[in-house]
């Protein structure tokens, strides 16, 4: 066999039990096969059943040369077309391929349990190579035509009619959906490309979304149902709130913002904890078509500037205090430093001084008292507002420059909400529902003030985290307490009870009647996480996957549709109606089933998505459309399968390229969390000087298991080559006390890379524990110290076989060899296999020395 530089050699492990058996006609065994990674060329294998594809690039050796080799080459190959295939005859070869030798080896999904395939897609410049396709298929099952064009509507009859008619006739669709709204003015046009890539919606229609989320259920008759429920156990408070009682403060605060100069199209900065007045800035600035920028309680100073400076609010309405776990955080002087540090300064700044805590003192002339303008107000009506009016300013991440301000538009959005809390969640009116984020973040805007309120529901404000307040039975008690029938939760928040509590022991103590189904969003679920909340919660749990941009899911397991309850783990559901999403090359190639490629949504984007991003419009068309013309581009990377669920594996830039090869970060990570000795994990790629990258997982250990950490790295990293295999050259794990998480739940992917490599990084106003990070640099120092250095031996020889490595050694590549040192009086004595010295003749080779295998 000749060596091809830069593609690993994998010998044949046991076959996965549900693979169908490859017939080959001759019986001779075939030489070692060779992993590589292409975009060029793609086949099917015959099988005695169910046909298969293969989720791993092949690089087949040259075609026999003479009659000999022809005799014993085996034929096991066919052409794939749409309708029946006529098998080959015995010892003949499709027109398209040439004879070549093939062996399979086991591809499964993380655990084995249909979940994503080996992180990988093609990387550029690999050379030509075959390509074919083995994954599980529906329900687990092998099949499928390989290789085939997906559609992303297959599935329950009711959705799969609902997605074909928002896709075929969106103006019709959406036309009827706008009905379940009150609008002052009816729309012209449902839908116009005026300015494109941003379409309107509802053209020249007036709404205000404030009636439709507070007022058009008091005249429905359902003044005294419950509005919010308001959970602090920072403070030991509990409150209901019927939808009378919200329409009073929100009318009155309304009065009291046009009182101070605000008025329609001006914009008021909220900066504001988890509590109910926070709720009723909002509404109260739609009421009179104010736009509306909440930024994250206890936000840093110069994040807090930039906001203002670029939002240029009339208005700032804030609070005295905000409470976490163990500490309160000022508002005021952090707010005083942010106008300090900016150019903009607003009119009036109104505080509101929490109960039971100490009152902060006015700026006189500029600061305004909450309950003293509140007790002297009077209420104001409704505002109508065009469709297009945008609703608020909302910060996302962004790079440097501008702040990344995502503006919506108020009539899609409203009627996208109002349609989702029953198409997607499955809900009622009238029954309650929790989505456990901050009012900050886009599942506050959209499910915790503006979604349930819209659609009639009880929506639960939460002041508190998943565990520590008091402990990890929280979500339980009020889950319990509050008869909750959907709960919207971030699959880390699941996590960090699973590793307080493994076997859910405080969960226990309540009676969790009323709950029915339980969502996860933020960031991906792993398999390991989904199957335990299953089992602690007693409910389906289903993943789906949305944006700060879009407002409401791309995809989800629409259960008011009919779609299943029970999804094949991993996925994060099928498209939303309206969503067209496809999963592109970068060449805007459509791809395959479950090739690892750019996820992207076909224009138009549905009601409720972003109008633009505010005072940049430039960015918005060069950040989200240039890429791919006539698509939004997510950024994420991920597959789809055959029956249309999409797996999202990871933001683009988190594809780590190992040797040419493109793996996600997101499988490996699915992979070890499917251990069930880890609780949490973060992979990151870490500099290699043969490689590039090779992966690094961050890893929290659950709290209740009794081995050495190097015990667990060896069952981790045999974990990981099992499900994903040697391609992904996993090896390295580091042990820490936790993770840094922002406040959402993210992980700081970007920063903890830079960390890993020894390059400056920044740390986020958003995260929670900023000291994370200095422990994940100690521990990361400790480790280069006690590890053992090692020689690394590049050989290239390109008419040589090489395969130098020695008993134990952790390098799958021919022709590199890893030698470990010992150290003697600071030396590095190196034992040397005695091949090399007849190699180096023939080869060329460099010596590399470095810690941790770099």
């Amino acid at each position: 066999m000749h060596r091809a530089a830069g593609f690993l050699t994998l010998w044949p492990p046991t076959p996965h039990p549900r693979a169908p058996t490859l017939q080959p006609v001759a019986s001779s065994p075939p030489p070692p096969l060779q992993v590589g990674f292409s975009r060029q060329l793609q086949c099917d294998f015959q099988t005695p059943g169910p046909r298969a594809h293969f989720g791993i690039c092949l690089r087949l050796p040259p075609a026999p040369r003479g009659p000999q080799e022809v005799a014993r080459a085996p034929v096991f190959a066919r052409e794939v077309h749409s309708g029946p295939q006529a098998a080959l005859p015995a010892g003949g070869q499709p027109a398209a391929m040439k004879p070549s030798w093939l062996q399979c080896r086991k591809v499964t999904g993380a655990g084995g349990l249909g979940g994503p395939l080996p992180g990988s897609s093609p990387a550029r410049g690999a050379g030509t190579a075959r390509r074919a396709y083995l994954a599980p298929g529906p329900r687990g099952a092998l099949g499928g035509r390989g290789c085939r064009a997906l559609s992303s509507a297959g599935g329950g009859g009711e959705y799969k009619t609902h997605f074909a008619a928002s896709v075929a006739d969106p103006e019709r669709f959406w036309g009827k959906a706008a009905e379940q709204i009150s609008w002052y003015k009816p729309w012209t046009k449902t839908l116009e490309n005026r300015y494109p890539p941003s379409t309107s919606w509802f053209v020249e229609g007036m709404l205000n979304i404030c009636y439709n989320a507070v007022d058009r259920h008091i005249e429905n008759g359902q003044g005294d149902k419950i509005a919010i429920i308001y959970d602090s156990p920072v403070t030991d408070t509990k409150a209901t709130i019927t939808y009378k009682e919200v329409l009073e403060q929100v009318s009155k605060l309304a009065g009291v913002l046009v009182k101070h100069g605000v008025k329609k199209g001006d914009t008021v900065v909220i900066y504001m904890p988890m509590i109910p007045q926070a709720m009723y800035t909002m509404l109260a600035c739609a009421r009179i078509g104010a736009i509306h920028s909440l930024i994250f309680g206890g936000f840093a100073s110069k994040e807090l500037s930039s906001r203002i400076d670029h939002a240029k609010p009339k208005v700032v309405v804030t609070a005295s205090f905000g409470i976490e776990p163990g500490r309160r955080v000022e508002y005021i002087p952090l707010l005083e430093e942010a106008l300090r540090l900016g150019q903009h300064k607003p009119d009036h700044v109104l505080i509101y001084n929490r109960p039971n805590m100490e009152t902060v003192p006015l700026a006189p002339g500029r600061d305004l008292d909450w309950d003293e303008e509140m007790a002297k107000a009077q209420s104001h009506d409704c505002v109508p507002v065009l469709s297009e009016h945008p609703l608020y300013i909302l910060y996302t991440s962004g790079t440097t420059g501008l702040p990344k301000g995502v503006v919506r538009p108020t009539g899609g959005y409203a009627v996208m909400l109002n349609w989702t809390m029953s198409s997607i969640y499955g809900l009622k009116p009238g029954e309650v529902w929790w989505a456990a984020s901050d009012l900050g973040w886009v599942v506050g805007h959209s499910y915790i003030c503006y979604g349930p309120l819209l659609h009639g529901n009880t929506t639960v404000l939460y002041e508190g985290k998943p565990v520590g307040t008091p402990d990890a039975g929280a979500y339980f008690r009020v889950l319990a307490e509050h008869g909750v029938a959907a709960l919207f939760t971030a699959p880390t928040a699941i996590r960090a009870i699973r590793q307080q509590d493994p076997g859910a022991a405080l969960g226990k103590r309540y009676s969790l009647t009323r709950f029915k189904t339980l969502f996860v969003a933020g960031e991906r679920c792993d398999v390991e996480t989904l199957e335990w909340s299953k089992k602690v919660f007693r409910v389906p749990v289903l993943d789906h996957w949305w944006q700060t941009e879009t407002g409401s899911p791309i995809t989800a397991s629409c259960i008011g549709l009919g779609n299943s309850k029970t999804p094949p783990p991993g996925q994060a559901g099928k498209s939303v109606p309206g969503y067209n999403v496809m999963i592109l090359d970068d060449n805007m190639q459509k791809l395959k089933a479950r090739c690892l490629g750019n996820i992207v949504v076909k224009l138009p984007l549905p009601p409720g998505a972003f109008s633009g991003l505010w005072k940049n419009q430039e960015a918005f068309k060069h950040l989200y459309f240039e890429k791919f013309p006539g698509y939004y581009d997510t950024m994420d990377a991920g597959y789809m399968d055959e029956e249309g669920y999409l797996y999202v594996m990871s933001r683009v830039d988190d594809v780590i390229n190992v040797a040419g090869h493109r793996i996600s970060a997101g499988a490996i990570e699915e992979s070890v969390l499917s251990h069930g000795m880890v609780a949490d994990c973060a992979v990151v790629g870490k500099e290699d000087p043969l490689k590039g990258h090779v992966p690094l997982a961050l890893c929290v250990l659950r709290k209740d298991i009794n081995t050495t950490e190097e015990q667990v790295l060896e069952e981790i990293v045999n974990h990981v080559r099992q499900s994903i295999g040697p391609v992904a050259a996993f090896r390295n794990a580091v042990f820490v006390k936790q993770l840094p998480k922002t406040r959402s739940g993210k992980i700081p992917r970007s920063a903890l890379s830079a960390l890993v490599n020894g390059k400056p990084y920044k740390i986020t106003p958003t995260i929670e524990d900023p000291s994370i990070f200095g422990h994940i640099e100690e521990v990361l120092k400790q480790k280069c110290k006690t590890t053992v250095p090692s020689v690394v031996i590049f050989l290239d020889c390109p008419d040589v076989v090489v395969n130098l490595n020695p008993a134990g050694n952790v390098s799958e590549d021919p022709g590199i060899m890893l030698i470990p040192c010992t150290s003697r009086g600071g030396n590095c004595l190196l034992h040397v296999d005695p091949r090399l010295k007849f190699l180096s003749s023939l080869c060329q080779y460099r010596i590399i020395i470095g810690c941790n295998n770099k």
